[in-house]
């Protein structure tokens, strides 16, 4: 029963410092689905993170009531963690299960999302730097193309116009005179678009699958200690029935 009582104690102190992680977990992966919102057409992506922020809010009054517990044992409020602690789980569950999916899923759908941008992109040989969703990518994650700076060549190949360029979105940041030129192709970054994107994504839902999963390893100590504690004080009172 002691042991129970500091296990108790250490989860409930341990839930406050989880909700840090839950909170920057959720809004990072809602701010990273409205920003590359154009990418896909479910708007339900960022379903993980709202559950991840529902599951921070929960965790606040679940620590206060694991100390308290541990110091002062009430069946109200052991009830009340019960029914807390299994909240907190089928919401860690489901983010986890949800963050794991959509990841997979997302990174089936980036190809043709990417693919369709550079297709559709109608860029020259000049100095200017293009606002489209596709340069702001580039510009952004330092990449150019969807595997390689040839898949513009690619695009254009389609078309009549076949400039011997690739938009300046494309340039390193370092080579303030880059303009595309395919002469110069050291001054174009390296990589493609797809498999950063991918990269970013992925991180994100994994890291807020992992929270979640310990989380859920948590959550059932709590309860076990919990329940343990709640059998050494079985009820007195039973008129009431």
């Amino acid at each position: 029963r002691s042991f129970a009582r500091s296990l108790l104690r250490f989860l409930g102190f341990t839930f406050w410092g989880s909700i840090v992680a839950q909170a920057f977990g959720g809004v990072w992966v809602i701010l990273m689905f409205k920003n590359y919102g154009y990418l896909f057409q479910e708007s339900y992506l960022s379903l993980p993170g709202w559950l991840a922020l529902a599951t921070a809010l929960i965790l606040l009054p679940t620590g206060v009531l694991a100390v308290s517990i541990s110091v002062k044992c009430s069946r109200n409020q052991q009830g009340t963690l019960m029914y807390l602690l299994l909240l907190l789980l089928c919401l860690a569950m489901s983010s986890a299960a949800l963050a794991h999916s959509y990841c997979v899923r997302t990174a089936s759908q980036l190809e043709s999302a990417v693919g369709y941008l550079v297709h559709q992109h109608n860029w020259t040989c000049s100095q200017d730097p293009g606002n489209s969703a596709v340069d702001v990518i580039q510009r952004k994650l330092q990449c150019c193309g969807v595997h390689n700076y040839t898949d513009w060549l690619k695009a254009s190949s389609s078309s009549w116009y076949h400039p011997a360029c690739v938009p300046e979105s494309c340039c390193k940041e370092k080579n303030s005179h880059c303009r595309g030129d395919l002469g110069h192709v050291e001054e174009l970054s390296e990589e493609g678009c797809l498999k950063k994107l991918e990269d970013q994504l992925c991180f994100a839902m994994l890291y807020l699958f992992w929270c979640c999963a310990v989380l859920c390893i948590l959550v059932l100590l709590a309860g076990v200690s919990n329940g343990i504690l709640m059998r050494h004080q079985p009820f007195h009172y039973l008129r009431i029935l």
